[in-house]
């Protein structure tokens, strides 16, 4: 990368456009209406290369993503305005602005959510490693989830590995072979 095609290494929060999730990843079910997944991409815009930035926006009563743990990711947020609740393993703490959360990588024990419980929209500033491959874990629902968010350069296939399933879909090692 030459420095005429370098990004710029900084962005102001003010001039980040916050979208909605894609209609194809939209919450579906009993309760989706549970949830408000809007945010600002900053990792690309600024150039990084092993963190993931966002600016995460969830309106009163929401949350943005379902109760997880990751195992190979460690996040990091930053409440900037709003008031809410961290559900922390089996524990909650209240947040409002100033709070810093750390989230590392593991099991049940890690699983966190971040939910809006004031009256104003909550903003907050995520920041994650990036792990080519991800193990997440939802307590509530008992699913896991394989993610390969950045197919193989050398003869991988364009489209990205999601698979979400439970435990209990298990198969043999051996099945089919």
């Amino acid at each position: 990368m030459t420095p005429a095609t370098r990004p710029r290494p900084l962005v102001n929060l003010e001039d980040l456009e916050v979208r909605e999730v894609a209609s194809d990843r939209a919450p579906r079910g009993p309760n989706a209406d549970r949830y408000d997944i809007r945010w600002a991409e900053i990792a690309s815009r600024i150039g990084a290369r092993k963190l993931g930035y966002n600016l995460t926006v969830v309106a009163p009563g929401k949350r943005n993503c379902p109760f997880h743990s990751h195992r190979a990711e460690e996040e990091m947020f930053f409440v900037l305005e709003g008031r809410g609740e961290l559900r922390y393993g089996e524990s909650r703490f209240p947040l409002r602005s100033g709070d810093i959360i750390a989230c590392p990588a593991g099991g049940p024990e890690t699983a966190h959510q971040i939910i809006n419980t004031g009256d104003t929209e909550m903003r907050y500033l995520s920041v994650s490693t990036l792990a080519p491959i991800e193990v997440c874990e939802y307590p509530d629902s008992g699913k896991f989830g394989v993610f390969e968010d950045q197919p193989w350069e050398a003869g991988g296939g364009d489209e990205p590995f999601r698979h979400l399933a439970r435990r209990e879909d298990t198969r043999d090692y051996w099945e089919g072979e």
